[in-house]
Parts: C-alpha cells; sequence; structure tokens
C-alpha cells in the first residue's frame, strides 16, 4: 500500500499566524506525514500566535488524527521582504511589533536554522506568504509602490527563500508556493498588483525548477488553490461572494476545504512525487477548467 511518509523530515511553513489558512493546514497536513514542523511568522503577529497556542486557544485545530496536539518544533519571526537586516528601514526596525523579535530577515531565518539544527537542517520548504497592500484597488488605480509591495512578497520572496535555503537542504528536498487562479485569468476585484504577483510567482517556479534542481537537486512546485475564507483574505473584501461563485460552478460543486489543499501538499512534497518538479497544481475543485458560469442564471 501507498503512504504519505515524511518521517525523519523537518519542514517550514513560512506564512502561518492563526489557524485559518492554507499555512496551517498544510503544516498539519505534514505533521500527519510523519513530518517534524517548524512554521515562520509576521513579526507583528509572531507574539499573538505564540500566546495563542500557549493558552490552548487552537488546540481544537491542532489536533491531528492520532488524538495528539500538532506541536511546532520552532517559531520563527520572519518578515520575508527582507534579505537582511540591512534592508530593514529604519521606522520598522525601531517599531515596537519589531525591535524584540531578533533577526526576522531571510539571512535571520537561515542562521536560526542552522543554529537549531545543523548545516541541512530542512528537508521541505513552503511558501505561504502574500501582501497586497492595495487589493481592493483596480489595477489600474494602484500605485507604484503597492504593486512592487505584492511582487516583492507574494513572489520575489519565494527567489529569496531557494536562494537562502537551498544550500540548506541535502538532494531530494522540496519548495512549494501556493498561488491562485487570478495569474492565470481575470479576478474583478482581486486587484493591486495581486494578480501580477501571481502569475509571476508561476514563472519563477518553472525557472526555480530548473535553476535549483540542477545546482542544488531540489524540486519546486506551486498549488493553485480555490479561494478561502481564511482572515488573511478577509483584505480581499469580496472573499465570501468569491467563494460561493466558485462552489455553484465548478465541476465539484462543494466548497473547497484547507485540509484538502494540506493533502496535496503533503503528496508533492513526499517521495511519491519524486518526478514532479515545475509544475502548478490546481486544487480547486476543478473550477479552472470552466470557460463560463454552470449556473446559467449569472449570466
Amino acid at each position: 500500500m501507498l503512504t504519505i511518509d515524511l518521517k525523519g523530515q523537518h519542514a517550514l511553513v513560512a506564512g502561518v499566524a492563526d489557524d485559518k489558512g492554507y499555512g496551517f493546514a498544510i503544516a498539519k497536513a505534514l505533521a500527519e506525514a510523519g513530518a517534524r514542523v517548524s512554521v515562520g511568522t509576521w513579526p507583528p503577529t509572531w507574539n499573538i500566535f505564540k500566546m495563542l497556542l500557549d493558552r490552548g486557544k487552537l488546540d481544537a485545530s491542532r489536533r491531528l488524527s492520532s488524538g495528539e496536539l500538532l506541536d511546532f518544533e520552532n517559531i520563527y519571526p520572519l518578515d520575508a521582504a527582507f534579505d537582511t537586516m540591512a534592508d530593514v528601514p529604519a521606522e520598522i526596525k525601531t517599531n515596537k511589533r519589531y525591535r524584540d523579535v531578533g533577526d526576522y530577515t531571510l539571512e535571520g531565518l537561515a542562521s536560526r536554522l542552522q543554529h537549531d539544527g545543523g548545516e541541512r537542517p530542512l528537508d521541505i520548504v513552503v511558501h505561504s506568504l502574500a501582501n497586497g497592500p492595495e487589493v481592493q484597488k483596480p489595477l489600474l488605480e494602484t500605485s507604484r509602490s503597492g504593486y512592487l509591495a505584492a511582487v516583492n512578497v507574494s513572489a520575489y520572496s519565494l527567489v529569496a527563500m531557494v536562494r537562502r535555503l537551498a544550500p540548506l537542504m541535502p538532494p531530494g528536498g522540496n519548495f512549494l508556493a501556493l498561488s491562485y487562479l487570478a495569474g492565470q485569468r481575470v479576478i474583478p476585484g482581486y486587484g493591486g498588483g495581486m494578480s501580477s504577483a501571481k502569475a509571476a510567482l508561476e514563472s519563477d517556479v518553472r525557472v526555480l525548477a530548473h535553476e535549483a534542481g540542477r545546482r542544488h537537486q531540489v524540486r519546486v512546485n506551486c498549488i493553485s488553490a480555490g479561494p478561502l475564507a481564511s482572515r488573511a483574505a478577509a483584505a480581499i473584501g469580496s472573499i465570501d461572494r468569491m467563494v460561493a461563485y466558485v462552489s455553484r460552478n465548478a465541476p465539484l460543486g462543494d466548497e473547497l476545504t484547507a485540509a484538502e489543499v494540506g493533502q496535496t501538499a503533503a503528496f508533492l512534497c513526499s517521495p511519491l512525487a519524486s518526478g514532479i518538479t515545475g509544475t502548478v497544481v490546481y486544487v480547486d475543485k476543478g473550477y479552472h477548467a470552466m470557460g463560463m458560469p454552470r449556473d446559467q442564471s449569472l449570466l
């Protein structure tokens, strides 16, 4: 019988700050498969997330099929917008939400990982990061700074993470990114340069699969997941309507769950997917295949 077995592997899921999003679901699925899991959390939410865990507020979501609780090996502060502390503006360095958490840059993350786990401490890295400060603005009304901020965190940070973290992996390591259909299709209301960022992310996955595959013998893949009414997605403003629309019109007419994305992620990061790299896998109940609404009342 084929099983997803990640025992002995250490995974880092970057972009986990609560139990509502895809990042948490992926972390849980990797743990179910036997991996040790660490997470990277945005500094302004780092202490809050740790407090919720310490007080047992997330225990129901952390419950694994074995009855045990998902236990994070480490919770690292991470702002993937910055490669080194020299890149961090003074107003962020002195911000009370940042100043007491140590080095939260990608260089700092790499140093902490090696300090905690040795020369090659990682087997799996999941990029569950996005930032669209102007996501509710049409592209024509998006500022240059808003557009570049979206691309920096939502796409370029994957390039920076592969450059920093691939050398910390043994051959056979895995990178996995999360995208959305807006990188390939027009999704009204998903603005601020985020559609451009997702298109760049998917293109970068293909190029990185080649470059990092040849240089470091690691795989790089991407899941394009359907919309999820997570806390982070609430910033879009129309997320509930997007979820309902997809559920009504996808070939599989039920609502997508975060667990379904987590299970796909566990497979892609496992030896069962050893021949897959440079690929975008759609996990959206088949909605990406549709050319017009199934619900004719929407025409």
